[in-house]
């Protein structure tokens, strides 16, 4: 039996079509493809979750061979794209990768199972998701076709949305749809999206620390999927391009008025009143088959639809079976329906400007001792850790802050947020050069200070 090579990251830029032109005609396929528990990456990460018992199936970071199998055996490929240090999503991952016995027999028989652990070859037109998750699959014809995306996140946390259950159903229907493809293309059409301007996240113009990413990879020197929005923001603030529209990513479908059972991925469980969705007539019990026309297999391709409608007066059309009979309803968006809390999103850090430090939110205990009353609601911070190695923490230390200082006012107002809807707020309401004024609390004494924002 031969065996396909293992292919290096580098050939992650090739496309479907590429190899498909590149593949000798008449060559012979392989029987079965080799499990490979020694691939480099699997030790460089600690990607416990990649071996042993039940995780033979996957092919590892390897999309290219992942295709060959696909067409050799006539299956939808499913990749999964999980960060390996990041400790969100670290549940879900175990039981998708070899836990539960349900999603296994799915991935191992029914589907060419490809996952993937880091982006640094990654074609990025072919790969469009959210790349704020943690954890996120797509399902996708060796063609290039995409089946549809699984994966939801927000500041309710990844729990809130993903399940076993849902995934199972999302597998099913993609399943369903590479049945009947090529017929069902018109659906599906839509759901690749443009080609990038640049193939991979190493070709990004905002990528930092490219010299260093193009090393061998290495638990700390990969290329996670939250630095691809990174290097977008990074690129806008570049071109002068920046806007608050361009943050409000993927936003939910709660964002039209509708809550979807996340044990399902397409049923509708609550319609929020005086909501468009509850303008445009539908249901709770509903189950949203189409939006705009594109097959739907899960929440996330509910956003991917959202994702690609401007946050201004818009409309967008929901298509749904109930009870056995299938209904359009055509949804009015006014300005301004994408605004989204994004405190959760790991590409906020490298928006500016930054304060130069980390509060923690300060314990009742701590409050007391420094006689500070805080309303119900209300927080104040301790400087857990001032950055002094950063212009922007050099600039705080040089106006007066010290680590342990208590902030117990913004702009002279009571603070109502958390630490990082804080850091969240500098970035969103304020630019460089500006001066925020904190209040704080120091040795016993109160004082307002102000904090230059520099970068």
């Amino acid at each position: 039996m031969k065996s396909i090579p293992r292919i290096g990251l580098l050939s992650l830029l090739l496309t479907p079509a590429a190899l498909a032109a590149d593949a000798p005609k008449g060559a012979k396929q392989p029987d079965t493809f080799p499990f490979d528990p020694a691939h480099p990456l699997r030790s460089a990460l600690k990607d416990e979750h990649a071996l042993g018992r039940n995780a033979e199936h996957w092919i590892y970071n390897d999309f290219p061979a992942a295709v060959a199998e696909a067409r050799r055996t006539g299956r939808p490929i499913f990749v999964t794209f999980r960060c390996v240090p990041c400790k969100a999503c670290n549940s879900f991952d175990a039981e998708v990768a070899k836990g539960s016995e349900i999603i296994n027999k799915l991935a191992s028989e029914k589907f060419v199972s490809l996952r993937q652990v880091e982006m640094k070859g990654v074609d990025l037109s072919q790969f469009q998701f959210d790349y704020d998750l943690n954890w996120a699959a797509m399902f996708i014809n060796p063609d290039g076709t995409v089946y549809g995306r699984y994966g939801t996140q927000s500041a309710a946390g990844p729990d809130a949305y993903n399940s076993i259950e849902s995934l199972k159903k999302a597998m099913e229907r993609a399943l369903a749809l590479h049945a009947n493809y090529p017929s069902n293309k018109p659906e599906l059409q839509a759901k690749r999206g443009p080609d990038k301007p640049y193939k991979t996240p190493l070709d990004m113009p905002g990528m930092e620390n490219k010299d260093r990413l193009s090393n061998t990879t290495a638990r700390n020197n990969c290329v996670h999927c939250h630095m691809i929005h990174d290097a977008e923001q990074n690129q806008w603030r570049h071109e002068g391009s920046f806007s608050m529209e361009k943050l409000y990513r993927y936003p939910l479908p709660d964002n039209v008025g509708l809550h979807i059972d996340h044990n399902d991925g397409r049923i509708i469980e609550k319609v929020l009143p005086n909501s468009p969705a509850a303008s445009a007539g539908l249901q709770p019990g509903d189950a949203v088959t189409h939006v705009n026309g594109q097959a739907i297999i899960s929440i996330a391709d509910i956003q991917w639809v959202l994702h690609h409608l401007p946050d201004a007066d818009a409309s967008v059309t929901f298509t749904v079976d109930r009870g056995g009979q299938s209904l359009s309803k055509t949804l009015s968006l006014s300005a301004g329906w994408k605004k989204i809390d994004i405190s959760w999103r790991g590409s906020r850090w490298s928006l500016r400007p930054r304060p130069g430090f980390w509060p923690k939110d300060l314990t009742d205990a701590e409050a007391r001792s420094l006689h500070l009353s805080l309303p119900p609601g209300g927080h104040a911070y301790k400087i857990q850790w001032l950055n002094a190695q950063t212009p922007e923490g050099q600039a705080a230390k040089k106006a007066g802050f010290r680590e342990n200082d208590v902030i117990t006012q913004i702009n002279d107002q009571p603070i109502t947020m958390d630490p990082a809807q804080f850091h969240l707020f500098v970035r969103l309401h304020y630019k460089v050069n500006d001066n925020l004024p904190l209040t704080i609390v120091k040795n016993g004494e109160e004082k307002r200070i102000l904090l230059p924002l520099v970068e």
